[in-house]
């Protein structure tokens, strides 16, 4: 009686241990699937010929008219990281994440003479005595954002020392005639009922 119940426990325990391997070779099979499985939408969907590596072009690239390319030499800067004095908790007080980007105007090479000569007079309010264009950040928490961050504000201010208005067309040349002159003429009518006015308004002499 005691062999019996002995080979009924045995069979169970056995049973019990082929449940577990076939429930564990199970999940396996379905997390080898699922870490197979691609997007249609993932980057290797999208671009099947391409190796998804990034480079950093060799050589710097150029616009026809000689203007800035939005391409920045990160070796032509100077970058210092420092702690922040804004809002931040604990973080702003053990972590240098104000970031101080500059760079020597005349000495930029990889700007043209002409843009060089612009950011010197639209932005001369930036640069130290020494000739050096100087942005800071400071906006957030992480020192490569605020990196980010300058990077964006000197590509935005070497084009807007770039930008030049375009010329008028005749026609809109016409419209700001027409609108000058309509605005001189209604500057002479006020003028002229206040003169009236003014003249009522004087006692008269007998």
């Amino acid at each position: 009686m005691s062999f019996s119940i002995g080979l009924k426990r045995l069979s169970a325990i056995l049973i019990s241990q082929n449940n577990f391997r076939s429930c564990l070779y199970s999940n396996i099979n379905t997390l080898r699937s699922e870490s197979n499985y691609q997007s249609s939408i993932s980057l290797k969907s999208l671009y099947p010929s391409s190796s998804l590596h990034l480079t950093t072009p060799k050589q710097v690239p150029e616009r026809p008219d000689g203007k800035f390319s939005g391409y920045i030499p990160v070796e032509s800067l100077t970058i210092t990281y420092s702690r922040s004095s804004g809002p931040g908790g604990q973080n702003v007080n053990t972590v240098n994440t104000k970031v101080d980007v500059r760079f020597q105007v005349d000495k930029a090479e990889w700007l043209s003479p002409n843009t060089r000569t612009k950011i010197s007079d639209v932005h001369k309010t930036k640069i130290s005595k020494d000739g050096f264009l100087i942005v800071r950040s400071d906006k957030t928490r992480s020192q490569q954002l605020n990196l980010a961050d300058c990077m964006e504000i000197l590509r935005a201010m070497i084009r807007e020392a770039e930008y030049n208005p375009p010329e008028p067309s005749p026609e809109t040349q016409e419209q700001i005639r027409r609108r000058k002159e309509k605005a001189n003429q209604q500057r002479l009518i006020e003028k002229r009922s206040r003169s009236q006015l003014k003249a009522s308004r004087q006692a008269p002499t007998f």
